[in-house]
């Protein structure tokens, strides 16, 4: 099941409502919900890849996967963010085989070891399969990050994994650097495991306004009436993560009751949530003169240091300047720096506040 529904307004101009960042090419050739998919094959068939996206972004993403099933790669008619989205795929595969696990996967990661993330996805697999269990693929951080949610971690299960004690959604500074030296913490990497049955019980108990919609939305799928259900029923599930749906009132349940793991993740994960962490991610890779990355059909620096360029067909001169960020498209100029570019969405909130459609 891979989420593909994000707008990705962090990576504007670039990423806008009809060419969202999941499908855009930013590490490498292929666009990111392409990788995605690729480094998956080699686990299921393309009959077995679902994907919940937007009316907006369904044709492009049709047209890049062209070996998914049409009927699999469904619009949702509001976004009502994850636990609806999963939810329905839970209660679709439960009328075909409840005992099915469901690895939960967003569209825009980054993966070095394929190899490696496979392994850990079929251990996952293993204990998902193995009872009423969820497995979520834990990130061991290597700073202190505000911006992704953190796993705390209890005791060993099974050799390999670790009991959830609780979930944390986006500390403050001094926690995130508490929770980086207490060294039982994980950032929460938005992959998830279970099955079917296990998904759905939990929905039912802890969403079940919601979990009946779903269900009764699951049972039009193949039929007629489907595409007026699902455009009637789901704007009225609620709107809320699944982690705050399931993973938080189920965690605080304690270790033991739970039924929570975590797998440590050691495979080279970035979820590039922002120009700056392109930037850093690709001069990792590279180690370009003076950390500069600058996309443009000539470059000219100048005492010029840790600037990240995107102007394709133009050539590109700087001078004197550090640590910015600069992508231009044919209708609109964004300059910030590294150390700003975490505000970019907000560009895409007042554009949208001043109805300057065209420009999102």
């Amino acid at each position: 099941m891979i989420l593909a529904g994000g707008r990705g307004t962090r990576f504007w101009p670039l990423s806008r409502k009809k060419r969202a960042k999941q499908l855009l090419a930013l590490d490498g050739k292929q666009t990111m919900i392409q990788q995605t998919v690729a480094r998956l094959l080699p686990l299921a068939s393309p009959k077995r890849f679902w994907i919940i996206t937007n009316d907006d972004l369904r044709p492009a993403i049709l047209k890049q996967l062209p070996r998914l099933p049409k009927l699999q790669v469904l619009a949702e008619p509001l976004g009502r963010n994850t636990a609806p989205a999963i939810g329905l795929a839970a209660f679709l595969l439960l009328r075909k085989n409840p005992d099915a696990v469901i690895g939960m996967f967003p569209s825009d990661h980054v993966i070095a070891d394929e190899k490696s993330y496979r392994a850990i996805i079929e251990r996952g697999v293993e204990i998902a399969a193995s009872g009423e269990n969820i497995v979520v693929l834990g990130i061991r951080p290597n700073r202190a990050e505000t911006g992704y949610g953190y796993i705390e971690a209890g005791s060993i299960f099974d050799g390999d994994a670790l009991r959830v004690r609780r979930f944390t959604e986006k500390p403050d500074a001094g926690k995130a650097a508490a929770f980086v030296a207490a060294g039982n913490y994980f950032w929460n990497s938005g992959m998830f495991l279970w099955s079917a049955r296990t998904l759905a019980n939990a929905l039912r108990e802890h969403l079940p306004k919601t979990a009946s919609l779903l269900e009764e939305i699951a049972a039009a799928f193949g039929t007629r009436k489907f595409a007026t259900t699902f455009r009637r029923l789901y704007p009225k599930c609620e709107n809320i993560s699944i982690d705050y749906a399931v993973l938080e009132p189920r965690s605080a349940k304690g270790e033991q009751a739970g039924n929570i793991f975590c797998l440590p993740a050691e495979f080279g994960w970035n979820d590039l949530g922002s120009w700056t962490a392109l930037h850093e991610h690709h001069t990792a890779k590279s180690s370009p003169a003076e950390g500069n990355l600058i996309q443009g059909a000539g470059v000219f620096v100048l005492n010029a240091h840790g600037n990240y360029v995107h102007a394709p067909g133009k050539f590109v001169a700087t001078i004197g300047v550090s640590d910015l960020v600069v992508v231009e498209t044919p209708d609109a100029l964004l300059i910030t720096t590294r150390q700003h570019a975490q505000d970019v969405g907000k560009v895409v909130k007042y554009l949208d506040e001043k109805k300057l459609h065209k420009l999102v």
